[in-house]
């Protein structure tokens, strides 16, 4: 086991970061001028002695974790990064308003970026910057990932999205942002579960993520909305740096692009494997792309499961812990009381309560590491009721995807399959409703 001497030559506070971080001050004083780059935010932490949102079952690795000088250095780095590009367009907002630059973007992508007339240089720098083919990329292999995506995502979704999206912020220091916005009431929980839902899914449509597709829109809007979120809250002097960092910064972002990612990762590390079967490399490759075209730095996009998971658990042990009731309470009470699933009758019905216990299950068992008291402790309890909910879920969900699964591997039924599946991808992007992907700075939070 690893012991304090070895994180002891580290820098717990460095003169400076890398001049690429620093650098965003001079590119876009708007939003980063005041910013000090001097010094770590109080959320980044390397004291053995506090307590971070590390998983139980990984505790004992913090301090080899915090040995990787490299792996430490590229998440310190990215806790005070925003998305530069994307950052400078939003920076325009008091110029052409929000309303302006939301339906450039929105021309640019449908009708081409020659359309949008007197286009502004930022906006022809997003595009290029969502246009550019990484060396890796493999759209056949993105393709197929999505393909492989669907069955899972279709069936079990609707039953995690409410889980999935409370461990966003279960940490005061990176939900701040979606507290400030203005997302603590129940209508505005599960509208905002529902963009995410629709994001998602919508990337998984035949040719989503090509130029033309509209994955490829809604993550050039979704990286909008997050730096003028990012812009918005620094430019109200409210915010505070040496606490919280910068708002919505890359390596918090990373874990709502990989979660799923991350999990697999740790069922092939759990299982004994070291590499990903084709299948799950595919799965991979549509995670990466996606996360990509969000405006993600590759040195946060592993392909391996040892890599995905050093980074992910490097996050983890050095984002300091606190529920904070008020903050991450109030979210999570909105999203506990937000209705999910629509419909009357008693097919609904009975999916609303299935939902409403395998959501629970999945957040514990995945974010609060199977500990019910832990969960408690914030908020989310497990009845009986819900884990009868719960069982019955997991057949239905599983039920379905076996059979699809099935119908997979028979070359007669293959393609069937997974226009069906396509069908019903469209089916959950109508029940998820048309995502806007924007943020009005005037509902925001008046004060901290």
């Amino acid at each position: 086991m690893a012991t304090l001497a070895h994180v002891e030559p580290l820098e717990p506070v460095p003169a400076a970061f890398p001049p690429e971080v620093v650098a965003q001050r001079e590119a876009i004083p708007a939003i980063y001028g005041s910013v000090d780059f001097t010094q770590l935010p109080e959320r980044f932490s390397t004291d053995l002695a506090d307590q971070v949102e590390m998983p139980a079952r990984f505790a004992s690795r913090r301090a080899d974790l915090l040995a990787d000088s490299k792996c430490l250095a590229t998440i310190r780095a990215y806790t005070m990064t925003g998305d530069r590009t994307a950052d400078a367009y939003a920076a325009l907002m008091p110029e052409y308003g929000f309303r302006a630059l939301v339906d450039m973007l929105d021309r640019a992508c449908d009708e081409g970026l020659e359309t949008v007339e007197d286009a502004p240089p930022e906006l022809r720098a997003f595009i290029a910057a969502m246009e550019a083919t990484p060396e890796w990329l493999d759209m056949e292999l993105v393709e197929q990932g999505a393909r492989t995506e669907r069955n899972a995502h279709v069936h079990l979704t609707p039953f995690v999205l409410r889980g999935a999206f409370i461990a966003t912020f279960m940490n005061k220091y990176s939900a701040l942002p979606m507290a400030l916005t203005g997302t603590l009431s129940n209508n505005t929980a599960s509208r905002r579960a529902y963009e995410t839902g629709s994001f998602f899914t919508c990337t998984l449509m035949p040719g989503a993520l090509r130029r033309s597709g509209a994955g490829f829109k809604a993550a050039a809007k979704v990286r909008l909305m997050h730096s003028m979120v990012r812009a918005n809250i620094m430019r109200s002097g409210k915010w505070d740096v040496g606490v919280y960092g910068i708002p919505i910064p890359q390596v918090d972002q990373m874990p709502a692009g990989l979660i799923g990612t991350y999990l697999m990762a740790r069922e092939v590390l759990d299982s004994g494997r070291e590499t990903f079967t084709p299948e799950e490399r595919a799965k991979v490759e549509l995670a990466r792309y996606r996360c990509f075209l969000l405006g993600l730095p590759e040195d946060l996009l592993s392909d391996t499961p040892r890599g995905i998971e050093k980074l992910w658990l490097t996050r983890s042990a050095t984002l300091r812990a606190e529920f904070e009731p008020e903050t991450c309470g109030a979210l999570l009470r909105a999203t506990m009381d937000a209705e999910m699933t629509q419909g009357e009758g008693a097919l609904a019905g009975a999916k609303r309560w299935m939902e409403g216990g395998f959501s629970k299950l999945f957040f514990i068992q995945h974010f609060m590491g199977g500990d019910r008291e832990l969960a408690a402790s914030v908020g989310v309890t497990m009845s009986a009721t819900d884990r009868l909910a719960a069982v019955c879920a997991l057949a239905f969900v599983h039920g379905h995807i076996r059979w699809y699964k099935a119908l997979a591997a028979i070359p007669a039924t293959r393609d069937w399959a997974d226009r069906r599946l396509v069908r019903k991808l469209g089916q959950l992007l109508e029940t998820y409703g048309h995502a806007d992907f924007v943020t009005d700075a005037s509902q925001y939070k008046p004060a901290l």
